[in-house]
């Protein structure tokens, strides 16, 4: 005894829109947009960035650029490195500045070893992470 199947066929003719290929077409690309859009903003570039010490305390101006999302995507920090990578401090930027672009901040009272001519700036988002543009800042003691 063998079993069949039919498909339905709308009145017009037409398959129901449930079996047209169309429809996972527009499902792929609904789901992408919505699955996606935190990932556009990128990474978190430092655009400059310059330094002002006396003896081996500093203080930095950086201007950082990323296009905040909002809370679920912003530029969260960004940090003071030696030549060598070593972490010498990070300015926590704790609120998006979606309407703020390029944003400049302080961190003042930076140990700095005065052995040290030059620092690099990093900046961080909350998505990526690391890997936005650096900067090189010579130290002006």
């Amino acid at each position: 005894m063998s079993t069949r199947y039919s498909t339905y066929v709308a009145p017009t003719g037409e398959p129901p829109l449930g079996s047209s290929p169309w429809r996972w077409v527009v499902a792929s690309v609904f789901l992408l947009l919505l699955t996606a859009g935190s990932a556009l903003a990128g990474t978190a570039d430092v655009v400059s960035a310059k330094s002002d010490c006396a003896a081996s305390v500093c203080s930095f101006v950086v201007t950082v650029r990323h296009d905040d999302e909002g809370w679920s995507h912003y530029a969260n920090a960004w940090e003071v490195l030696a030549p060598d990578g070593t972490v010498l401090a990070t300015r926590v930027l704790r609120h998006p500045h979606v309407g703020e672009q390029p944003f400049t901040r302080v961190l003042r009272g930076v140990g700095v070893p005065a052995s040290l001519t030059s620092v690099r700036i990093r900046a961080r988002d909350s998505v990526h992470g690391l890997g936005g543009k650096e900067v090189e800042v010579p130290l002006k003691r």
